[in-house]
């Protein structure tokens, strides 16, 4: 197949293709301009005329690339005028063999003539065989850049480095004998921390809160128009381990380790994370009605004392009102509607008389320092437990290790192997635990003065509007469901 023919008048109009692979390249280092110096002074002596320059921050490996669809567009618009295309090197055209001899023929095709300072092309034999090698040589160097590149990452990877795009919450660092590693970006580690620390202790009940939470957060980077953020990515940041301090490649064979670099929570919270999410953490039905009604689901009629729901109603004029309502068919209230702002207000005039008193306090931190008493008695014994669960562990990998080692059944050996890898996690846990002490870490001045900000004024967090915080008052403030009477 012939690829382009020298036409019978002398070609004195050409283009420029210039080529680097990735964007950053265009920002670091001179590539492209040093490509079209070189291709410039070529045109200079041939006596071509340059027209105009295409350039691509894409791969080699791709034929698609918008620099050279552009220039294709740009022949076939000026047939009668044939044009020579200059490339710096075979490897800025394509670093693939099929790419490289597609382009080819498709600007033949197009009336183009491709030149080269480096390589004299040619219809002939020989003039393939030496085009052909050069173009394999690109494609191999390609294939062994990428190799060594996976490798390299491997291995650093294996050390305990991250060695990918940074997730949200960290950012890259040049740090002394390390490199580039992660370190805590500020504030969206705080931000995040906080929501996946709230998601496993139940501050927040469900993906969706965590949601709600993070898109009232101004600071945190949203991905949907309406400052929105999208449910999958709530529940990649939810279960991604890197989080934790840990780094995991299944797709590199590369195990859970721990990383170099600082987590925004444990591991042991990781885990509980994982379990609320395995068991179902509830998902309200109507996400805009738990926002706008805090006191959904927690305030029962007076009359049935089922739950009371709740919805907008629009009148005549199409305005939206919000009211509360007993949804129970058998109650005398079916259907009676509840205005918000008098069933809201009545609550937050109950919560001005939650003031406790002397007496109270001086019970509750008697109640306190039993319970911290407690707690470090705990620790103690918790200590002995870790220790002995660390041993158990070692001692159940070492039985699976040698079965694996005596079993021919590649079924038993993936059995044993999905046992190892829940087993050194489990290990990874209590290692850590162990690490950080099981110890409180605050004085019990500090958490007794924490608990009694809460007790003193519970109408402080309420009055934030928050639902978070207007939830977190109804779980620590009341130990059942109150009922409202409607009349």
């Amino acid at each position: 197949m012939s690829f382009q023919l020298e036409p019978s008048h002398n070609v004195t109009d050409a283009v420029i293709y210039c080529r680097v692979s990735s964007k950053a390249q265009t920002k670091r280092g001179d590539g492209l301009n040093s490509q079209e110096t070189r291709c410039r002074q070529y045109a200079s002596f041939k006596g071509y005329n340059v027209k105009t320059v295409f350039t691509d921050d894409l791969t080699g490996q791709r034929a698609d690339r918008p620099g050279v669809q552009a220039m294709l567009a740009y022949l076939r618009s000026d047939r009668r005028n044939p044009h020579v295309v200059i490339i710096d090197d075979l490897s800025r055209f394509a670093r693939d063999v099929r790419v490289h001899f597609d382009l080819r023929a498709a600007i033949g095709e197009a009336g183009g003539i491709l030149k080269s300072p480096t390589i004299e092309f040619g219809e002939d034999s020989d003039s393939l065989l030496v085009e052909n090698m050069l173009a394999s040589v690109s494609q191999h160097q390609r294939q062994k850049n990428a190799e060594q590149t996976i490798n390299r990452m491997r291995a650093r990877t294996m050390n305990g480095y991250w060695c990918f795009a940074a997730p949200i919450g960290y950012r890259y660092e040049r740090t002394s004998g390390h490199g580039n590693m992660l370190v805590r970006d500020e504030p969206y580690a705080s931000i995040l921390q906080e929501a996946l620390e709230g998601f496993a202790s139940g501050r927040f009940d469900s993906q969706v809160e965590v949601k709600r939470f993070l898109e009232s957060q101004p600071d945190f980077p949203k991905d949907l128009p309406g400052n929105e953020l999208r449910n999958q990515r709530v529940n990649d940041l939810l279960t991604r381990v890197t989080y934790a301090g840990y780094i995991e490649v299944p797709k590199w064979d590369i195990s859970l380790r721990q990383g170099k670099h600082e987590g925004l929570i444990d591991l042991a919270t990781f885990q509980k994370i994982q379990d609320r999410l395995k068991g179902g953490a509830k998902v309200p039905a109507r996400a805009d009605i738990n926002a706008d009604f805090p006191l959904r689901g927690f305030v029962v009629c007076g009359d049935c004392h089922k739950p009371l729901t709740a919805c907008w109603s629009k009148s005549k004029t199409g305005k939206q009102h919000p009211y509360y309502l007993c949804h129970n068919r058998s109650c005398e209230s079916h259907r009676k509607s509840i205005r918000r702002n008098q069933i809201e207000g009545d609550f937050t005039a109950m919560l001005h008389t939650l003031t406790p008193s002397k007496e109270l306090f001086s019970l509750v931190k008697v109640m306190f320092k039993d319970a911290w008493n407690m707690r470090l008695e705990q620790a103690t014994t918790m200590k002995a437990t870790l220790e002995a669960d660390i041993v158990k562990v070692e001692r159940q990998i070492g039985q699976a290790v040698d079965r694996i080692m005596n079993s021919e059944s590649d079924v038993a050996i993936a059995a044993y192997e999905q046992r190892i890898a829940e087993l050194e996690k489990r290990k990874l846990v209590a290692s850590e635990k162990l690490a950080k002490g099981t110890a409180p870490k605050r004085t019990f001045e500090e958490m007794f003065e924490l608990a009694c900000g809460f007790l003193a004024n519970p109408r402080k967090l309420w009055d934030s509007g928050q639902i978070h915080l207007r939830k977190t008052v109804l779980r620590l403030g009341f130990t059942e469901r109150m009922a409202y009477t409607r009349n």
